[in-house]
Parts: structure tokens; C-alpha cells; sequence
């Protein structure tokens, strides 16, 4: 029995061309902790909507370009480097704020559901 699972995506510039900009692993890998989305917003895009979740925090890694995030109404500036954790409860949108295309993963995961993370799940075999 194989342990893990290999595939192969676009390369992020070409995600854009993708329905919404983005792709899901959860099927693609077949996670079963997590959902993760890779994302391309093209410049000028903001999400038309605001969502929050059930159970899932959210946490934002961003890869390229320059963005605002609107969480609970409070506008926070992302760029290239920064990393955001939303709590499920929290509203949110995102926008491309800058003069390029904006690139980010985000990570959903149910709050307060990790045990183990870091050295402590590890084992040296």
C-alpha cells in the first residue's frame, strides 16, 4: 500500500484561467484533516460577498502581489509574506488591491481540532 499521494497542478499563473481562480485539494489528494485552495485573483477583483463558517478557521498565506481582506468590517492589508488566521465566526472577503495578480493559499481546518503538530507527532524511525 502506497503512504501518500503525488499529483500535478497548473503553475500558479496559469490558475486564473481556472473557474474562480482557484483549486481545492481536499479531492484532488484526498485530505481528510484539512481543506486547502490555491488561489489567483486577477487585479482589481474584490469578492463580491462576505462568508464566515461553521467550524473552520481559515488561514491565509500570501504568495504574490498585494491585497485587503475585510474581516468583521475592519480592512487589513496583505502582501507578499503575510499570514492571516481567521476564527470561523469572523465575516471576511478578500480584494486584489494591487497592480498585479495576487496569489494565496488558505488552509481550513475545524478550530480547536489539533492534538498533535510539530515534533510531537513526529517519531524518528
Amino acid at each position: 500500500m502506497q503512504n501518500y499521494t503525488t499529483k500535478e497542478i497548473r503553475k500558479l499563473d496559469e490558475l486564473i484561467n481556472l473557474e474562480n481562480g482557484k483549486i481545492f485539494l481536499h479531492d484532488l489528494l484526498g485530505l481528510t484533516s484539512c481543506e486547502i485552495s490555491i488561489n489567483t485573483v486577477p487585479k482589481g477583483f474584490k469578492v463580491p460577498f462576505n462568508h464566515k463558517h461553521k467550524q473552520n478557521e481559515e488561514i491565509y498565506i500570501v504568495l504574490k502581489g498585494r491585497g485587503e481582506m475585510t474581516i468583521d468590517n475592519e480592512p487589513v492589508e496583505v502582501k507578499e509574506g503575510s499570514i492571516v488566521k481567521i476564527d470561523p465566526q469572523a465575516s471576511r472577503t478578500i480584494a486584489n488591491t494591487g497592480d498585479n495578480e495576487f496569489e494565496f493559499i488558505c488552509i481550513q481546518g475545524k478550530k480547536d481540532s489539533l492534538s498533535q503538530y510539530g515534533l510531537s507527532d513526529a517519531e524518528i524511525v
